[in-house]
């Protein structure tokens, strides 16, 4: 029959824990047969990844190119939530998202974003109220309530937030978590509220509390938080209620790798081939509905082709019947992902970035590499005359958040270890308003790179001296227009010149991001003051004992 495809090599059936050899006879962009042979092969064929949390808008990229870079690393679909655009541009954003992901043969699976803004502390572009919400989760390409971020809502019966997840409890469709901390009475709440998986565990230790108690743990191993190699033991006893998920995924890393990264390491570490394919391809699949290929008869043709269970190189990655990506090369068209955004605010001057006060203990966020997370400290400030200034001898630097949806004072603070000795770094991506975040070392500095993301309508950037470097993100203020190997360079080079700068961050940008995010403890700043999410209220950047 004309169309006919036939792939040959050791299959791995994962739902039923079978490897034999054998042939795909595909038809139509399914498996119409598998024909089981007696001969040994120089490949395998194994289900096709599937990232079962992910923000999309943290690589930079739109879906139709993140898609680009994504399958090359075997990674065939991915459980999204559109919680940074949507905060950004509302619906249209979502369906910004939904359009440009119809346009590549990847298959992504939309949320509806519950907490949108996330909380009331800090200003977002948009709102998305539970008639709005329950909309969302009545249409087809919506197939889950995205993560639940408010839980002290769930936890304290908030009508709206209950409502929110009544609306895709009875549209059939599950309900995300994001819990982190969250053990006991309190957690036994938040599950029974409906809410049936959780990414944002601290430790290997709360993920075992989190399964026993019926929630799927989603393991992370994203370009912040990192917790798969705490893990391991949890997949190997506890196979049925893993998934493994990225979070958030940046140009430079998903250039390096993906979901792929995570079931090598799981396998090498000693853990059984099937119990990590069963958490990487398997479980989302039945977890969410998806309508995904397990090399099954009759399942639409979605697999991989390998060299071996060890070294797992992707030869070929097929979506449908399709090659959709062969040694390394995407065989996915670049589109033209068209540009929406949101910027609302007047260039600012070094007067905006001036802080005064009378006290003596100046409260700081202390960075840490790669984390969501935060910690605190009370230190001496250094004064210049009246005014409170950053202190690179000490590493504690003058931290900024402007709202970018109006006009409106700018929030400052200060922070320690970013570890500049000149010059600023500022971004549009500020989890989760996405107002712009900056952090320097002289007032001027900071204008300077504030003002650069304005003038390009978003985007990430360095300034000292005379030079400037730029990454321009016209999609929201989140994500490039241009190719991924393009995107991922610029990146790199940001990062090198932030070091160069002084900075001893591996990711400073990615850091910079999480400073402003208030449902995550301990200290942040939005652009309404800091907040201790310890006390989960403002205090004061300053005191006097």
């Amino acid at each position: 029959m004309a169309g006919k495809k036939k792939v040959s090599g050791t299959i791995v059936d994962v739902v039923n824990g079978r490897i034999y050899s054998g042939t795909l006879v595909i038809e139509y962009g399914r498996i119409s047969d598998i024909v089981r042979e007696n001969r040994t092969y120089n490949r395998f064929i194994i289900p096709g990844f599937i990232d079962s949390h992910v923000h999309i808008e943290s690589s930079m990229l739109p879906p139709s190119e993140f898609a680009r870079a994504a399958t090359i690393h075997g990674t065939i679909a991915a459980v999204c939530d559109p919680h940074e655009i949507a905060n950004v541009c509302g619906v249209e954003g979502i369906d910004y998202m939904c359009d440009n992901a119809a346009i590549t043969p990847m298959k992504f699976y939309f949320g509806a974003p519950s907490c949108v803004p996330a909380t009331d502390f800090e200003t977002s572009g948009a709102c998305l109220d539970a008639d709005t919400v329950d909309s969302l989760l009545q249409r087809s390409d919506i197939w889950h309530l995205g993560e639940m971020m408010n839980y002290p809502g769930v936890i304290n019966g908030d009508p709206s937030v209950l409502r929110k997840i009544r609306s895709a409890l009875q549209a059939g469709k599950p309900v995300d978590g994001h819990a982190p901390g969250l053990l006991g009475i309190e957690l036994r709440k938040y599950i029974d509220a409906g809410i049936t998986t959780n990414h944002e565990c601290l430790s290997p230790e709360e993920a075992l509390e989190d399964i026993k108690a019926g929630i799927t743990v989603q393991i992370r191993e994203g370009s912040a938080a990192r917790l798969l190699d705490q893990c391991f033991h949890l997949i190997d006893l506890h196979t049925d209620h893993c998934m493994f998920c990225s979070d958030d995924k940046h140009p430079d890393d998903l250039q390096r790798g993906y979901i792929n990264d995570m079931v090598k390491r799981s396998i090498q570490a000693g853990i059984d081939p099937l119990k990590v394919l069963k958490v990487a391809s398997v479980n989302p699949v039945f977890h969410y509905g998806l309508d995904m290929g397990l090399l099954r008869r009759g399942d639409p043709a979605d697999f991989l082709e390998i060299d071996d269970l060890q070294h797992l190189n992707i030869l070929r990655t097929w979506i449908g019947g399709t090659v959709v990506a062969s040694e390394g090369v995407s065989l996915i068209p670049r589109c033209n992902s068209g540009v929406i955004n949101r910027f609302d605010v007047s260039t600012k001057t070094p007067e905006d970035f001036v802080i005064r006060g009378n006290g003596n203990i100046l409260h700081v966020i202390i960075a840490l590499d790669r984390q969501v997370y935060t910690e605190k400290t009370s230190l001496s400030p250094k004064r210049c005359k009246d005014m409170i200034v950053s202190d690179p001898d000490h590493d504690v630097l003058k931290l900024a958040v402007v709202n970018r949806y109006a006009d409106a004072p700018v929030s400052i603070g200060f922070v320690k270890n970013f570890g500049l000795r000149e010059g600023a770094i500022a971004s549009s991506v500020a989890h989760d308003s996405h107002n712009i975040v900056a952090v320097g070392v002289r007032d001027s500095d900071l204008a300077r790179a504030v003002n650069l993301i304005i003038k390009n309508g978003g985007g990430i950037c360095a300034v000292r001296g005379e030079e400037e470097r730029i990454q321009t993100l016209p999609i929201a203020g989140l994500m490039s227009n241009e190719d991924f190997k393009t995107v991922s360079k610029k990146y790199t080079l940001l990062n090198r010149m932030a070091q160069t700068m002084g900075t001893q961050l591996k990711a400073p940008f990615m850091t910079l991001s999480f400073m402003s995010l208030p449902v995550i403890p301990r200290l942040k700043l939005t652009d309404r003051g800091l907040f201790d999410g310890d006390l989960f209220r403002y205090i004061d950047s300053m005191d006097s004992v």
